[in-house]
């Protein structure tokens, strides 16, 4: 019976994983293997919960076996998923794998809403995720997941007192929102704003976390510099529209991450307002008023990941008025998004198979 196992290994090993271009075996996605000369059972771990592959990887496991061992041997496949690390699990935050960072090279471009929106789709996947908001002095995140009322508990640990963050749709949710009044105004200088960042990373009770996602503020400046500073950033997407004035703000934010002091992997580029489709042609003809294809061509250019685009419709605006997030529908929108997510936690897990582990940006 060892031989067949055997038998059996060597076959899944010629089944590689399209992205992380590996084979099953060598990454150790091949788990609690039991084999018998009638049937083979396993379980395939998957990299994330969001993999896009899956049905893929379990199809091309059964051909392996039967083209290699046996024609007519059963093959019973369990999916499960462990979601890949960036840091190794020490420092400010060992219980997060993976952080982060939503950013947009300007304001405007809806980058709140598609953090909401990823974080949501991740967790339905399957993922454990929180979401921070790290846009201080405009807060976006109570109002988009209807809990602008709501304050987070304090509770203590040994000495050390932490926020327990707001859970809402699946997500964690820690926002200076939570901590103010609604009508006013946070009116800090630059390193007020950094160290309330800092404490929201290093003073909440995260627990564990597959994803951590940081909602920056638009442009490069304080904040930006505090996160990869406070913490080992997995990488960044990006946030556009399509129109010639966002693209070139984008050019900025990709630099930015790029420096050879921070040296943040993008992750990918998502181009938001990309078209729309008026209601009521039932032709579904698109229309592109900020123009064309920008976004994915800026990508081509920098050689960044391309994750998608989502169209500029009511139905996003509504459902962010009233606090549930688009993800949550049942509808081709919310289809969007979790392709969306897929493709970010696909990316995720390429970057933590082919790059080092992310290191704090050292302060000079």
């Amino acid at each position: 019976m060892e031989k067949l196992k055997q038998a059996v290994l060597q076959a899944l090993s010629t089944v590689e994983d399209p992205d992380l271009k590996k084979d099953l075996v060598s990454l150790e996605m091949i788990q609690s293997l039991q084999v018998t000369f009638e049937k083979v059972t396993f379980t395939l771990v998957l990299t994330t919960p969001a993999c896009p592959l899956q049905e893929y990887l379990k199809k091309a496991c059964i051909e392996a076996i039967r083209s290699h061992v046996s024609k007519e041997i059963l093959v019973d496949i369990t999916t499960t998923a462990r979601v890949t690390a960036t840091q190794s699990q020490v420092g400010r935050l060992p219980n997060v794998k993976n952080i982060i960072a939503i950013a947009s090279g300007k304001g405007g471009v809806g980058k709140s809403t598609i953090a909401a929106n990823l974080a949501v789709s991740l967790a339905q996947q399957g993922a454990t995720v929180g979401l921070l908001d790290a846009d201080i002095f405009g807060p976006s995140i109570p109002t988009l997941f209807g809990c602008e009322h709501e304050k987070p508990i304090v509770e203590q640990v040994e000495n050390k007192k932490y926020l327990v963050p707001l859970v809402k749709h699946g997500v964690k949710l820690i926002s200076i929102g939570f901590l103010t009044p609604q009508e006013g105004a946070v009116v800090w200088r630059g390193p007020m704003a950094s160290t309330a960042l800092r404490q929201f990373l290093y003073d909440t009770a995260w627990e564990e976390l597959d994803y951590l996602l940081v909602d920056l503020p638009p442009g490069t400046s304080d904040i930006q510099l505090t996160l990869v500073q406070a913490v080992p950033v997995t990488g960044a997407v990006i946030v556009t529209t399509p129109q010639k004035l966002a693209l070139a703000d984008v050019v900025k934010a990709i630099a930015m991450f790029k420096k050879s002091a921070i040296e943040v992997p993008i992750l990918g580029l998502i181009e938001n307002m990309a078209y729309f489709i008026p209601e009521e042609l039932a032709n579904k003809q698109r229309y592109y008023p900020f123009g064309q294809g920008g976004g994915k061509e800026l990508a081509d250019n920098y050689d960044v990941p391309f994750l998608g685009e989502i169209p500029l419709i009511t139905a996003i605006r509504e459902t962010s008025d009233e606090g549930v997030p688009a993800a949550k529908a049942s509808t081709e929108l919310g289809n969007l998004f979790k392709d969306l997510a897929s493709a970010l936690a696909q990316q995720v897990s390429i970057r933590n198979i082919q790059l080092f582990p992310t290191q704090r940006v050292l302060r000079k």
